[in-house]
């Protein structure tokens, strides 16, 4: 497979295809959602209960009483005990579990173009053979880049713009990640501002049935899979 950079795109016409492809899948945006948060909710509070972590809120209850020092002072002591690192290592490795869950929209997506018939398994393609090991293995990659800058303000965008690309560029050209970083920053030089906003809708929009309505996040949630696959189809061409 090879890539080629076509004639620039048109934002209107990145952002009127991520739209038709979310359209296109409600249900299965409704699907992902109630799986993907079922299982984080059932892993946390699991965990929670396993460590200890719902006591240690009590704690923090009681010293928010004693003013914000006193919290600031007892959430710093509890994050530093080993049953807080657990429950956080947990935690990341339920979300490296479930990362692979968003592949099975490339292959939703792409049936739409070939015009073939969608099945709900195609959802679980992430976890379907060695596609379940890469996806996983770049999910743990990723997530722990995330953690190590997710306190800095502009990092972590920067993180996601140079590895939007990555998991489809797997996905669709069998490229290993390095080599999808690598073609992924030569996109993002020849398509920062297209990128950059496209990114920003993404991340607006998919948080933002949450806040209006509460049962429309479970739609707008996975929406920024459908964007992703936008700005590859259009940015790149696979051929043999």
């Amino acid at each position: 497979m090879e890539n080629k950079y076509p004639q620039k795109p048109g934002l209107d016409f990145i952002l009127k295809q991520a739209f038709f492809y979310w359209n296109k899948t409600l249900i299965f945006q409704l699907m992902f959602s109630v799986l993907y948060f079922a299982i984080f909710f059932t892993s946390m509070f699991f965990f929670a209960e396993k460590f200890g972590v719902l006591d240690q809120q009590q704690e923090l209850l009681e010293a928010y009483k004693n003013g914000m020092d006193a919290y600031l002072a007892k959430a710093a002591e509890l994050g530093q005990t080993d049953n807080s690192r657990y429950f956080s290592y947990a935690l990341l490795g339920t979300l490296v579990f479930l990362y692979p869950l968003n592949l099975g929209f490339f292959q939703i997506f792409r049936k739409i173009d070939l015009k073939e018939k969608i099945e709900i398994g195609d959802l679980l393609a992430g976890y379907n053979g060695t596609n379940f090991f890469r996806y996983i293995s770049y999910g743990l990659f990723w997530f722990l880049i995330y953690a190590m800058i997710f306190n800095t303000l502009i990092l972590p965008v920067i993180w996601v713009c140079i590895t939007i690309f990555v998991a489809p560029m797997m996905f669709f050209m069998n490229r290993t990640i390095f080599e999808s970083i690598s073609l992924n920053l030569k996109a993002l030089k020849m398509y920062f501002l297209e990128i950059f906003v496209c990114v920003m809708v993404a991340v607006i929009f998919k948080y933002i049935g949450f806040t209006l309505f509460f049962i429309g996040g479970l739609f707008t949630f996975p929406f920024w899979n459908a964007m992703i696959y936008s700005l590859y189809k259009t940015i790149f061409s696979e051929k043999e």
